[in-house]
């Protein structure tokens, strides 16, 4: 029996038909992925809008598809091949499917990142064109701009209107190289153009056209630069010789700034501004064209340009208003020297003829008052009475022209102090009773029992207003009464509508003192009431004119009044009917402590105490020799015992011991009395040896007052003097050894 061997052995390798197997396993996937492969190119390609090489793509893809179909083609053409061909021929195709596949799975995810990439690369390359082009408009702009600082800085380097025009034309001309540029400015009838300023000058300047024209409305309706026809007359400003195609032409306007056209907070009123037009033309023959940056330059510098005129006009009208002003200051200084030399030639001169005529007027009152004293027929009393009156009046008037000129000139100030209120309006009854008995007048005095007794203030400059107002109440009042009434205004009283420009103001330190005189005389018609405050000014009424006066009288009581803070005013129904002068001024309350320390301020004249004064030696000093005599004449017919002596030296020669009162004329020309006075004092040592010494003036200034005072002169009397007043004068010093009658 045949027994066959077995081979139990397991082969190494796998059978023919598994390799085989296995090939076309690897063939069919092969396949596959080749063909998935061209799917997703072909999407990629459709997806990117930005591939530049698509037909590569198309390629690529043919070709994969046709290595696909190789495989696919050879699951139905295997053939039998060697062992060792088939397990290499698996291996790679094991490893071709491996790679294929695992590629078109990687393009499956790779793709919508590539098409990310793309899109991104897209957008920042249209980023990058977009900076592009901002980057030129920036890089346009600065070059504009430095353009415009350029021109700028030229023009504003002067405010000449024709330079700043003038240099405009060139720097354009130079920056954007032009052929020609051109300004037409508005005539003065504001109808046409005039041709006023041209780069190359090659027309001549002063040719006009009618601004009505279209082309030039057109302009002047657009705040932006305008591209106008070379033909049109304001762009015909070259040679016309030759033939060569115009440059462009554009066309601007120039606003013209005045100061007219500026308000209070506000812009410029376009409205009603007017316009000069600037022409400009590109070189001729030439394929340039203008360009957006190159109008925008052209814009800005035209605004630029009006800016400069009008800080330009500006500048002109504040030099004309500068030199008008310098002018005017030079006129008024002229003017105010002229016043002041006037001024002071006037008060020098009231000056000298005040001293002067007091000189004179103190001879004729002394010796009219002595000759009154003595035994006259009725006639001749009558005579020196008259002479008295006129001679008082006389004296009055010059008072009166010298406080009215102080008082214009400001150089009269009031002579602050605490006074006895009551004594005061006391003292103007007892002077005024003698003269309103004369007439029959009855004359009463209330004072409110709430009228502080002193207060503080001017006592002459309130006297002498009282006296004013009450004088004229006597004056024109021919029969009947006058009524004094003061007492101290209540606040809701102070304010009056005839005076708008007073406004009083109460206070604890202070009161306003209110009198009221009312009298039944001729009265006044009261449209004259205004008029009677001016200097001069008398009323029309023939009861008035027959009173005579100077009128000055209320002139001056205004102003004291207004000096102290006041206000006067008169009211009356018309003539015959009577009148009421209201005055109210502004008056200090005295501290308490002050009241018992009130300086002695006697009133002159005041007929009391000695009547004469025999023995008492006096001495009188003074130049002029009638009134040195009419001195000695006053002081002998009061019994006193006089020297008299006419220099300084003979002064001090003869005063001695003896002599209780020295009499110095202190304003003589060419001796000091002040010094005199003081060399006299020092000659005695002991108190009771110095005489009293009193200076006889005729000057009224506050000055004289403060040097006798200063030197230790025992008091100051002003000329002329009459026997009453001498008479008080030496009563009041001997027993006070002080006495200084208000200037």
């Amino acid at each position: 029996m045949t027994m066959e061997i077995c081979n139990c052995i397991e082969p190494q390798w796998p059978a023919d038909e598994l390799l085989m197997k296995y090939q076309y396993i690897s063939d069919f996937f092969i396949a596959i992925a080749y063909f998935s492969i061209p799917l997703e190119l072909i999407y990629f390609v459709k997806k990117s809008a930005v591939f530049p090489y698509r037909w590569v793509l198309v390629q690529f893809g043919a070709f994969i598809v046709l290595c696909g179909a190789t495989h696919l083609i050879n699951l139905w053409t295997f053939t039998i091949h060697s062992r060792t061909v088939a397990i290499v021929m698996t291996t790679a195709k094991v490893l071709t499917a491996v790679v294929s596949c695992a590629t078109a799975l990687m393009l499956v995810h790779i793709i919508p990142d590539l098409l990310s990439v793309k899109t991104r690369e897209l957008f920042l390359k249209n980023k990058a064109a977009e900076l592009d082009r901002e980057m030129g408009l920036i890089r346009t702009q600065e070059e504009t701009g430095r353009h415009v600082r350029m021109l700028t800085h030229e023009i504003r380097s002067t405010l000449d209107r024709h330079t700043i025009l003038k240099t405009t034309l060139v720097e354009l001309g130079r920056t954007l190289a032009l052929e020609e540029c051109a300004l037409w400015m508005p005539t003065r009838t504001g109808l046409e153009l005039q041709l006023s300023y041209t780069l190359r000058q090659q027309n001549p300047v002063g040719y006009t056209v009618p601004i009505h024209l279209p082309v030039i409305n057109q302009v002047f309706s657009s705040n932006r630069a305008v591209k106008i026809s070379p033909n049109c007359p304001v762009a015909r400003i070259r040679p016309l010789a030759g033939m060569y195609m115009p440059g462009e032409v554009v066309a601007v306007r120039v606003p013209l700034l005045h100061l007219s056209n500026f308000q209070i907070n506000d812009w410029p009123e376009l409205s009603t501004k007017r316009y000069a037009l600037m022409v400009l033309i590109l070189p001729s023959d030439s394929a340039r064209q203008w360009h957006v940056h190159e109008l925008e330059l052209v814009e800005v510098v035209a605004d630029q340009v009006a800016v400069a005129l009008s800080h330009a006009a500006i500048l002109e009208e504040s030099m004309r208003a500068r030199d008008l002003l310098m002018e005017q200051n030079v006129a008024l200084d002229l003017a105010r020297r002229e016043a002041e030399t006037a001024i002071r030639a006037r008060n020098d001169f009231l000056a000298v003829m005040n001293h002067e005529m007091r000189t004179p007027m103190h001879a004729i009152i002394a010796l009219s008052s002595l000759l009154q004293e003595t035994e006259l027929t009725p006639e001749q009393r009558l005579m020196v009475e008259t002479i008295l009156k006129s001679s008082n009046l006389l004296a009055t008037l010059i008072n009166d022209v010298l406080d009215l000129s102080r008082l214009e000139d400001g150089s009269l100030q009031l002579d602050i102090g605490t006074f006895n209120l009551h004594s005061v309006f006391k003292e103007v009854l007892n002077l005024i009773k003698p003269v309103a008995s004369v007439k029959k007048l009855s004359i009463t005095l209330n004072l409110a029992q709430d009228l502080p007794v002193h207060a503080v203030g001017d006592e002459k400059r309130l006297m002498q207003t009282m006296l004013n107002v009450v004088g004229n109440a006597v004056k024109f009042s021919k029969e009947g009464s006058i009524s004094i009434i003061a007492f101290v205004a209540k606040s809701e009283s102070l304010r009056d509508s005839r005076a708008p420009d007073f406004f009083p103001v109460p206070s604890d330190n202070h009161f306003y003192l209110r009198v009221q005189v009312k009298d039944s005389g001729s009265g006044i018609n009261p449209q004259e009431i205004p008029k009677l405050f001016t200097k001069f000014s008398q009323s029309q009424s023939s009861a008035t004119r027959n009173s005579g006066g100077s009128g000055l009288g209320l002139a001056i009581c205004k102003r004291f009044v207004n000096l102290m803070e006041g206000h006067i005013w008169l009211e009356s129904d018309g003539v015959a009917k009577g009148c009421t002068a209201t005055f109210i001024v502004k008056l200090g309350i005295p501290e308490r402590s002050n009241e018992s320390k009130l300086p002695f301020t006697p009133k002159v004249p005041a007929n009391h105490g000695q009547t004469n004064f025999p023995g008492l030696k006096v001495l009188v000093m003074d130049d002029n020799g009638v009134s040195r005599t009419v001195t000695k004449g006053l002081l002998e017919h009061l019994g006193c015992d006089v020297s008299t002596v006419s220099s300084s030296e003979e002064c001090l020669h003869v005063v001695s011991h003896e002599h209780q009162v020295v009499f110095l004329d202190v304003c003589m020309p060419g001796i000091d009395g002040f010094e005199l006075a003081v060399t006299i004092r020092e000659k005695f040592a002991k108190r009771h040896e110095k005489p009293l010494i009193v200076a006889l003036t005729g000057n009224t200034d506050k000055v004289t007052k403060e040097n006798c005072m200063r030197v230790g002169i025992n008091g100051v009397i002003l000329k002329p003097i009459s026997v009453d007043k001498m008479r008080s004068i030496l009563s009041e010093l001997l027993e006070h050894r002080v006495l200084y009658e208000a200037l």
